[in-house]
């Protein structure tokens, strides 16, 4: 039987205040362990610091969403890194497990929005796979 090319989709959604109170109780600990180096660097170069790190959280969330695995299995935040083009539009590049459980499921190219209103960020991602015969082979029991 032929196998189908499915759309795989993944949607969050981040209030500020969440990552503030996050960054007031955790501080450099939750950068690090969420963002990469070149997102926090990204963040800490404009006003709106909040609100950036909010939409890179809600992005690394609506890709694991699209994935389909959550953080087990030794995925880490910083597998997932969201930084702009030169035109400004959000890309993400995956590393690590993430990478693999993409590449396990032939997961293409991943397509990224991201979007802020007064107190909340949302993100969408979608990216088009080929579903292979044995669930196991992404970890997705």
């Amino acid at each position: 039987m032929k196998q189908m090319t499915t759309v795989a989709h993944g949607i969050d959604l981040v209030n500020f205040e969440r990552i503030e109170q996050m960054l007031h109780r955790h501080g450099d600990h939750f950068l690090q362990r969420v963002f990469t180096a070149r997102e926090q660097a990204d963040a800490a170069a404009i006003k709106n610091r909040i609100e950036k790190l909010a939409g890179r959280f809600a992005a690394k969330e609506a890709v694991l969403k699209l994935i389909g695995t959550g953080w087990r299995g030794g995925i880490a935040w910083t597998d997932i890194e969201v930084v702009n083009d030169p035109l400004g539009r959000p890309k993400v590049t995956i590393y690590g497990k993430v990478k693999e459980t993409a590449e396990a499921l032939r997961l293409g190219p991943i397509a990224l929005s991201i979007t802020h209103t007064a107190n909340f960020a949302m993100a969408s991602a979608i990216a088009i796979y080929e579903p292979t015969s044995d669930p196991h082979a992404a970890g997705c029991t």
